[in-house]
């Protein structure tokens, strides 16, 4: 049952990227299926339990592998920036630095614009094929970068290449723990997310160790061979579950759609009757990943907004911190250890703001992350007021726990805002709204520098985005209680406009929304960052 006690089971407009049979005639992976009884014409899947261990922490590995090695490779982008810019600096041109920062905003901005397109490829073809797919195009992108020699090749063997590469590998493996794993999905997701962070702690004292000596050709081939790895641990993304066969709400499965009725073999229609099933199912697929019913949600609209506002100096430490401190503690050779806190304490964030948020209510949860975007931005204020490097170092254990808790909460809040059903939808959009924001916010920090000389204004202005979306989700909440107050008259059968929303008190028999990816099965999570 959907969320309000409307059967919304089998209906492709609502949100349920993985509801329905797999309908014959499309392309999936319901010959990839090994758990009897799930094919498509065997009832598809009625008693499956997740097996919650065994072969899926294996899997988990492979997870853990590929959300660690891509973005570690972008949180220690600061690293790889100094080279380039070295390489490709020219005394006559004043723009090194905005031109230089396109690299890696580009790669980071194509992670969230595919998003949604990503999406459609797993539902089509299945995680193994995607993810695999996505880490040898990954491949592909770090080790032609190696021996690109311009700063235009390089927008797009690093920036599109790899960006969209790592795009299609990173979904997957999110999703894939949806079909091993149902009890325990948190853990795995915990596990996931933990593990993914030692990278980002890692990758900066491999890149210091490795890029100088070796230089920066033979630095990004070492870093393919991370994702070549990827693409071979991404074989053991065998679903448990046929394409298109999700669990719905509380793990019941997917009734049949209309899709299904008068499909190919259906009973005799003729050639007509096939053809137009095909084009109705064609209809539907387009209507299930191009739904805009969740932005008839005002207080999404207004979280959605606030959040791509926030986003414009979010990547503005990670990609020009490292050259900030070469100019302001001349001779250092720690600079790294700034990328190793910020991991860290990340890590720490999520795990501890995860807990913190299962016991805080509702809409309750938005309050903190919206706190974390406003000291996120004040970090991004007083980072060139720090003249002692100690201080510094304060200053990006704050930034990290910040990421922590904002990247935590963000599953839970969707889920919030419109419900289990469409939360998938909701996080799609969400991500593709804050592609451009991230993708120009640190191009612009390298404009200032070049105009300025150095990096304060540059971070101060970074700042401000930050506390304005901040600023701006602190009246989702109130909004909400708003909406429920002019509706307190409205018959029970007319719900109204917030009709979509949980409320604090979840309905009996429904599921728990959980945080740190405790997600829905076959739910595409949205650790994003580290």
């Amino acid at each position: 049952m959907g969320v309000h006690g409307e059967d919304r089971r089998g209906d492709p407009a609502n949100g349920d990227f993985r509801s329905g049979r797999p309908e014959p005639g499309l392309a999936g992976e319901e010959e990839e299926s090994t758990v009897p009884g799930t094919g498509s014409g065997s009832g598809t899947g009625g008693g499956f339990v997740p097996p919650d261990g065994g072969f899926g922490w294996v899997v988990v590995f492979a997870a853990t592998w590929c959300n660690g090695s891509i973005f570690g490779i972008q949180n220690s982008f600061g690293i790889l920036n100094m080279m380039l810019v070295g390489e490709h600096a020219d005394p006559d041109d004043r723009t090194s630095q905005f031109k230089v920062a396109w690299v890696g905003a580009l790669a980071m901005g194509m992670i969230f614009l595919c998003s949604p397109v990503v999406s459609m490829f797993t539902d089509h073809f299945g995680c193994r094929k995607t993810a695999v797919g996505g880490a040898s195009m990954a491949f592909i992108g770090l080790l032609s970068t190696s021996f690109a020699t311009s700063l235009t090749l390089r927008y797009f063997t690093y920036g599109i290449l790899f960006g969209c590469g790592s795009s299609f590998a990173f979904q997957p493996s999110l999703v894939i723990l949806g079909h091993y794993f149902r009890r325990r999905l948190g853990l795995a997701n915990g596990v996931v997310t933990a593990g993914a962070s030692l990278f980002s702690m890692g990758l900066p004292v491999l890149l210091q160790k490795v890029a100088k000596p070796l230089g920066l050709c033979r630095t990004f081939q070492i870093l393919s061979v991370f994702m070549l790895v990827q693409a071979l641990l991404a074989l053991t993304f065998r679903p448990l579950l046929p394409a298109g066969q999700g669990c719905g709400p509380g793990g019941m499965p997917s009734a049949p759609g209309p899709a299904d009725a008068g499909g190919v073999g259906g009973g005799g229609g003729g050639g007509a009757s096939t053809q137009a099933s095909r084009w109705s199912r064609a209809l539907a697929q387009v209507r299930r990943y191009f739904n805009l019913r969740v932005f008839h949600i005002v207080t999404y609209r207004v979280w959605a907004f606030g959040v791509a506002t926030a986003v414009l100096g979010y990547f503005v430490p990670y990609m020009h911190l490292m050259s900030f401190v070469k100019e302001q503690f001349k001779g250092t050779e720690k600079e790294w250890v700034l990328l190793v806190c910020i991991g860290a304490s990340s890590g720490v964030g999520r795990l501890a703001f995860g807990k913190i948020g299962d016991l805080v209510p509702g809409l309750q949860k938005i309050y903190m992350q919206a706190t974390s975007f406003i000291v996120l931005g004040l970090m991004c204020i007083l980072i060139p007021q720090c003249w002692v490097f100690q201080g510094l170092v304060a200053v990006c254990v704050l930034l990290g726990l910040c990421d922590g808790c904002f990247l935590t909460l963000m599953a839970p809040v969707a889920f919030e805002l419109v419900g289990p059903m469409r939360a998938s939808q909701a996080i799609g959009y969400l991500l593709g709204l804050m592609a451009v924001p991230m993708t120009a916010g640190p191009p612009i920090a390298g404009l200032l520098h070049d105009y300025f000389g150095d990096f304060t204004l540059a971070f101060s202005l970074a700042g401000v985005p930050p506390i304005v979306g901040g600023v701006v989700m602190f009246l989702v909440p109130l909004i909400h209680r708003r909406l429920l107050k002019d509706q307190a008259g409205t018959s029970p059968e007319d719900p109204g406009p917030t009709d979509h929303m949980l409320s604090p008190g979840q309905l009996a028999g429904e599921p728990k929304s959980s945080s740190n990816g405790g997600l829905l099965p076959g739910y595409t999570d949205v650790e994003t960052h580290i």
